[in-house]
């Protein structure tokens, strides 16, 4: 494989059910449509009369990764308790991998990735891919979140990059000017967010961010908007940024809230309001998950259908002028 060419991946499941089957083809369109992976699936290859014994040989051969849908009927076939006639194309297929992980047990672990699909069971992956003591991955929905891990397999590239190791000093604790100023919004350090947040630049109070976190939804939103950071613990010691409503904001009398959690544990809870941009400076020692949560408070109920007080069902226009972490 070129370090230009999308990483091949062969499929294997069994037909337990139709519902089962589109579940697998809707699970290898998501990759190959969306992520890029040039995905092998039955399913795609029955335009012609196959030797599907030799088209199976093939893919298991030549592809990059092997993704075994774990299932019952599968975990029945791959580990000989099925009958000879019994869905003959998993036993054949389970026959192979089971063989190349003899082979070559580490090398292997690395290229059959177990995959459990929304509605399935850790018990359904087969007992000679170790499900328990190695990775495996359960995917709740197609979304690319959800596959983050299993495209880290695929790539190499870890989810969460090990950060450059400081100087070691014998007997002294580095300073926080040790520490590097990282901006939030570099996606290395993104654990998780909701699909209304952006970076991009703002305006706050008359003052230019180039770096900014940015919530501007088209649609008023039912929940918190938030971001989730994988920080390390002990690596950064402090949060700093400027937090406000945008000063191009469309309904400039509005209320924003944020909120901060360190480690799940909230940690700042304040309103902001136009003109009126909050300075955040909050200690980080010791502090590995940081989460930030912006979103405009629902306006209370009124007999007269009247919204006051800067509280309205209209999106919110927020923003974290140059959130950096050191």
């Amino acid at each position: 494989m070129s370090e230009d060419s999308a990483p091949r991946v062969f499929v294997t499941y069994s037909h337990d059910t139709e519902r089962h089957k589109r579940a697998v083809r809707e699970f290898a369109t998501f990759l190959r449509a969306r992520v890029g992976l040039d995905v092998q699936l039955d399913q795609w290859a029955d335009g012609k009369r196959q030797d599907w014994s030799l088209w199976a040989m093939e893919n298991l051969r030549d592809s990059d990764f092997i993704l075994v849908i774990a299932s019952p009927q599968y975990r029945r076939r791959a580990e000989g308790q099925a009958e000879p006639h019994e869905g003959r194309g998993a036993q054949f297929e389970a026959a192979i991998i089971r063989d190349h992980l003899t082979q070559n047990l580490r090398q292997g672990t690395e290229r059959v990735l177990p995959v459990v699909l929304p509605g399935g069971s850790i018990e359904d992956i087969p007992m000679f891919l170790t499900p328990y003591s190695t990775t495996r991955y359960e995917i709740d929905e197609f979304t690319e979140s959800q596959v983050t891990y299993l495209i880290s397999a695929i790539t190499g590239e870890s989810a969460h990059p090990m950060p450059e190791r400081a100087p070691w000093r014998r007997g002294a604790v580095s300073t926080p000017r040790d520490h590097p100023h990282l901006s939030l919004t570099d996606r290395q350090l993104w654990l998780d967010h909701s699909d209304d947040i952006h970076t991009g630049s703002a305006t706050i109070d008359g003052n230019p961010y180039n770096d900014s976190l940015l919530l501007r939804p088209s649609t008023a939103l039912a929940a918190r908007s938030y971001l989730e950071f994988d920080l390390g613990r002990g690596i950064y010691q402090k949060l700093t940024a400027v937090v406000g409503i945008v000063d191009d904001a469309e309904e400039r009398f509005q209320v924003g809230r944020i909120v901060v959690l360190l480690d799940e544990k909230p940690r700042l809870e304040q309103t902001v309001v136009l003109g009126k941009p909050l300075p955040v400076a909050l200690d980080l020692t010791d502090t590995r998950r940081l989460r930030l949560e912006m979103f405009r408070p629902a306006p209370p109920a009124s007999p007269l259908g009247k919204e006051n007080g800067g509280l309205s069902r209209r999106p919110p226009e927020l923003a974290w002028g140059n959130p950096t972490v050191r």
